[in-house]
């Protein structure tokens, strides 16, 4: 059984404190396992100093490559891409990247239009990654129904996040009810810091809901019969 690992943990001023936690925290992971962290958990929304931010996001990957061996490891990083700025999210596997996409749907609410390039929903699809078919939804794009249809068939679903207090229940709630209408498991991880829901949890395909609470790493063990077992007996057309 591959283990499922959803972390939470507050994200500093300080980039490198925070890329530390980081590497820390995967490191402590089991091998094979697959690790979901906050999302921009290195920097943060720092605005203030964007151009410091786009610079630390190549330095993070390459130390990131480093304990990604035998491991998954998702997150989303601030990067620069032909002269516009992306929230993109990665996906790290035995040293390299091998997926990565700019978020696609920006949460206008909270200003992120304003510093942010749009990436394309046709990005968003399953990709598989040492056997594990696997979706990601970054924060603000859960709320979307019709990107949930483009992940149909996922064993599991990633939802890095930096989700607000105010709305702590709502993400529950859409965390929880995506894995019951995929099928799958689903490993939300948000941001501990004050602002954030701290709900980071991992879900599985019957529903069943574990939340870290004051864990910074949570460990669920990914079972691909309980998928299986789901999408047999309760068939609603998921492959």
């Amino acid at each position: 059984m591959r283990p499922l690992c959803s972390l939470s943990f507050k994200t500093t001023s300080d980039y490198k404190e925070n890329l530390t936690t980081l590497l820390n925290l995967i490191k402590d992971t089991p091998q094979d396992a697959l690790v979901v962290a906050p999302e921009v958990c290195l920097t943060g929304f720092d605005y203030a100093n964007f151009d410091k931010v786009v610079e630390f996001a190549s330095y993070a990957v390459d130390e990131i490559k480093k304990v990604s061996d035998k491991k998954i490891v998702v997150l989303t990083l601030i990067e620069k891409r032909d002269d516009k700025i992306y929230n993109m999210a990665k996906i790290f596997h035995n040293g390299e990247i091998v997926y990565e996409r700019g978020k696609a749907r920006l949460f206008r609410f909270g200003g992120e239009h304003n510093y942010f390039a749009e990436s394309d929903d046709e990005d968003i699809k399953v990709i598989e990654v040492d056997g594990l078919k696997l979706g990601v939804l970054i924060c603000f794009e859960l709320r979307f129904k019709q990107l949930w249809q483009k992940l149909e068939g996922a064993d599991v679903i990633v939802t890095p996040s930096w989700w607000g207090i105010l709305r702590a229940e709502q993400f529950k709630v859409i965390t929880q009810s995506l894995a019951v209408m995929n099928q799958c498991y689903v490993v939300a991880s948000d941001s501990a810091n004050d602002e954030c829901t701290k709900l980071s949890g991992i879900i599985t395909p019957f529903g069943e809901d574990k939340r870290n609470e004051n864990r910074a790493c949570l460990r669920v063990d990914y079972d691909k019969k309980e998928v299986q077992k789901m999408r047999r007996y309760l068939d609603v057309g998921i492959g």
